[in-house]
Formats: C-alpha cells, sequence, structure tokens
C-alpha cells in the first residue's frame, strides 16, 4: 500500500512517499497508528492526544477524502490502495 505526503509532511518523513505491508483489510486507523509510529515526528502535526487524524489534516483513500467514505477512519484497506496525507492548506487570492 502506498501512502504519498505532501507540503511539510514530506519533510518531516524525508520522503514523498512510503510502503506499507498491512494485512488485507486493515482499518485506515490502524495504517495511520503505523505511519505515526514509524515517523514520530508526525504525531503533534497530524494527530490528537487519542491518535486521531486532526480535523484539518486530509486523507485521502484513492482519491476520496477519508471524512467522506461510509466508514470513515474504519475503512477497510486492499494491498493496492492508495492513501494521501495533505497537512492544512492556508492562504487565499490576493486583493486586487
Amino acid at each position: 500500500m502506498n501512502v504519498n505526503f505532501y507540503a511539510t509532511f514530506r519533510q518531516v518523513v524525508g520522503a514523498k512517499s512510503i510502503e506499507l505491508d498491512l494485512p488485507v483489510a486493515t482499518p485506515l486507523q490502524q495504517a495511520l497508528d503505523l505511519v505515526l509510529r514509524t515517523y514520530p515526528g508526525l504525531a503533534p502535526l497530524m494527530a490528537d492526544e487519542a491518535g486521531q487524524a486532526r480535523s484539518h489534516v486530509r486523507i485521502f483513500v484513492n482519491g476520496r477524502d477519508a471524512q467522506y467514505l461510509p466508514d470513515g477512519m474504519a475503512t477497510p484497506l486492499a494491498p493496492g490502495d492508495k492513501i494521501d496525507i495533505f497537512p492544512p492548506v492556508a492562504g487565499g487570492a490576493a486583493g486586487a
């Protein structure tokens, strides 16, 4: 399973993507737990004290935002799935 990191998360991980070897049907939350254990520097940026993804962190599974998946963070993953993790984005259009 491929996990892609963006912006500041790439700096913490030291790579733009990693591969996770997880059993079939592993819930997304367990995959996130493994990422946070492997890269503890991500924990304060990505997760609250309970290990849940912070609301401003966007996690996508195969291009779909996890918050809109029917099972959310309990979504079972398959070996070919792609996970994308984005940090908060700030900014906007400048006034003219």
